[in-house]
């Protein structure tokens, strides 16, 4: 159970510790004494690592501090470029900065191609929404005053409160922007779609693993081998890329098991998210999410709980935020969804979980929406707007086979009306490939350099780093292919190259049965109307003492003239002939 370590309960258990516990007089009056006792502190920090090892020297403790990620630049700047030169035209009303380094960063990139002072003063004409005190301070530097500022701990949901608050209704006629950071945060980005007139997201750098990772393989083997006490999470980034290098050593679970053993502390509530999809318990969250209150209370409270877990008592150490009797309350699982870059920054992708969605509400769920027998467009877009739920993407496209011709039929962005005028050839280019092959294709970045790609005329150019590709089969053969975008580089996991396989496997037989409905519904219509243009051909033979040929002809030639389809022509003529013999009769 994670909860943050505030009020009088915490000297409860500061009054259990030894010696050590007692008070110091320090500037501004007296505090708790504060001291790791010599505990080995392991930090994941990479910006701020000379100073948070120098804290945790100066609160008694062994510090490690392996950087687990950096700050890298996009492959191209056209977002920020392209974001500045609308805001110069005056196209946005309201923007949302998520991080002072993407203040810092947009400007640099703006300052390449725009003047810096015409964008800061286009950027005080709108309103402006800080993502807590780091994004607010590198505003402030600028002279830009931030209308609305996100309460700790700044994560999305308080960001989106303040929004709310602030702007209420007459959000939903604002054109609103998003500065993003190392990742896209797609529940917030689904809110604010929602809410505004048009959203639009501005991505300035994304996180990558250091270059040098011997230093982060030398950890994770550290942990295993218990040379650890204390670990200090300080951003989500730091969990993913810790797990990511484990993987890859095949020491995953054992540094599961390992981190268990540790006192496990967490900045805040989206590390804590991260930490949990790991099935990791943080010991506690800092009163306030900042990395002094981190090593602070960590050096407080790190040897009782230490002892605890030794101990064998499992429950953590943890008060209410408000009182002494507060109700712990459990961290929150949420659902991590990814953008468009192989780092995630905390937020769950959605297959094990969606919410606390268990397997048998997942298959109730997807079978529900396709248990309406609907027509085949709406069962294919149900089934697209179900995947992008689960597996993030910038673009979903599903193919259905048609002879020997994969048929666009359904899609999620871009493009949504070439639906029905793109079809792709069985065995060309990746689509066609995996059709052929009747096997999923997962590329992490470059997909354009895969040797079965192949750019078509009839379909926009669109620039997409990754793609994940798996056929849709229905009794041992194709009946179409899922194809998932991704506008910058992304690694997907076995676990959702399983999830789209199991999809298409879900849904083939449903599209199918759709496809197999609608054609006998078309079939109809065409039966129905050469029934319709015999009658009418008939009366015109009869009229105009026309052949048979001569009178489909003179029909065919008054549908061209009319632009009306022979069914139209024929409608008229029978109309016209009930005309006729109603007034005979009368």
């Amino acid at each position: 159970m994670t909860q943050r370590l505030t009020g009088a309960a915490l000297d409860k258990v500061q009054a259990n510790k030894s010696a050590g516990g007692q008070n110091k007089i320090e500037a501004g009056g007296s505090v708790a004494h504060a001291s790791f006792n010599g505990l080995r502190v392991l930090s994941l920090e990479s910006r701020r690592a000379k100073e948070v090892e120098k804290l945790i020297r100066t609160y008694g403790g062994e510090p490690t501090v392996v950087p687990a990620m950096r700050e890298v630049g996009l492959e191209s700047n056209q977002h920020v470029l392209d974001f500045a030169a609308k805001l110069l035209e005056g196209k946005y009303d309201l923007a949302i900065f998520m991080t002072g380094v993407g203040v810092r960063t947009m400007l640099e990139i703006v300052q390449t191609k725009y003047d810096r002072e015409e964008f800061l003063a286009a950027l005080r004409k709108i309103k402006i929404v800080a993502r807590g005190a780091k994004p607010n301070s590198a505003l402030r530097e600028l002279k830009i005053m931030a209308d609305v500022t996100a309460e700790e701990p700044s994560t999305w949901h308080e960001l989106l409160e303040a929004i709310d608050t602030a702007y209420g209704p007459s959000l939903a006629e604002m054109h609103v922007v998003v500065q993003e950071y190392g990742a896209s945060n797609p529940e917030l980005l689904a809110e604010l779609s929602t809410r505004s007139r048009e959203l639009t997201k501005v991505p300035v750098y994304q996180w990558a693993l250091p270059e040098d990772l011997q230093p982060l393989r030398d950890c994770i083997l550290g942990l295993l081998n218990g040379i650890f006490d204390v670990t200090l999470f300080m951003t989500a980034v730091q969990v993913i890329h810790l797990f990511r290098i484990a993987e890859q050593m095949g020491k995953k679970e054992e540094l599961r098991e390992a981190l268990r053993k540790t006192v496990v502390l967490s900045i805040g509530p989206t590390t804590s998210e991260e930490l949990t999809h790991y099935e990791i318990e943080p010991d506690f969250e800092p009163s306030r999410p900042k990395m002094g209150f981190l090593v602070n209370e960590a050096a407080q409270y790190a040897n009782r709980l230490l002892e605890k877990k030794r101990n064998g008592e499992i429950e953590a150490v943890a008060v209410g935020p408000s009182s002494e009797d507060a109700t712990p309350q459990k961290t929150s699982r949420v659902r991590r969804v990814a953008p468009s870059t192989p780092t995630m920054a905390g937020f769950r992708d959605g297959l094990a979980e969606r919410e606390g969605l268990a397997e048998i509400d997942f298959l109730h769920e997807i079978g529900s929406r396709m248990a309406a027998a609907d027509p085949l467009h709406l069962v294919l877009d149900r089934i697209v707007a179900f995947i992008t739920e689960v597996i993030p993407c910038d673009s979903c496209f599903l193919y259905v086979l048609e002879g020997e011709n994969l048929v666009l039929r359904a899609s999620k962005n871009p493009h949504a009306d070439l639906v029905d005028h793109i079809d792709v050839p069985v065995g060309q280019g990746i689509t066609g490939w995996v059709a052929k092959h009747r096997q999923a294709v997962a590329i992490a970045s470059e997909a354009s350099n895969d040797p079965r790609f192949k750019a078509f005329k009839n379909i926009p150019e669109d620039h997409f780093e990754a793609m994940l590709c798996t056929p849709i089969l229905c009794a041992g053969r194709v009946v179409g292919v899922i194809n998932l975008q991704h506008r910058m580089s992304y690694r997907h996991t076995a676990e959702q190259v399983r999830l789209l396989s199991t999809l298409g496997f879900l849904v083939g037989a449903e599209i199918e049965r759709a496809r197999l409905e609608s054609e006998n519904v078309q079939l109809a219509g065409k039966l129905e109307t050469r029934k319709v243009v015999d009658r009418a051909k008939s009366i015109v033979q009869r009229d105009l003492s026309l052949s048979e040929e001569e009178a489909y002809q003179r029909m065919q030639r008054e549908s061209r003239q009319r632009h009306k389809s022979m069914r139209e022509i024929a409608d008229a003529i029978l109309l016209a002939e009930d005309l006729r013999r109603t007034r005979s009769t009368s």
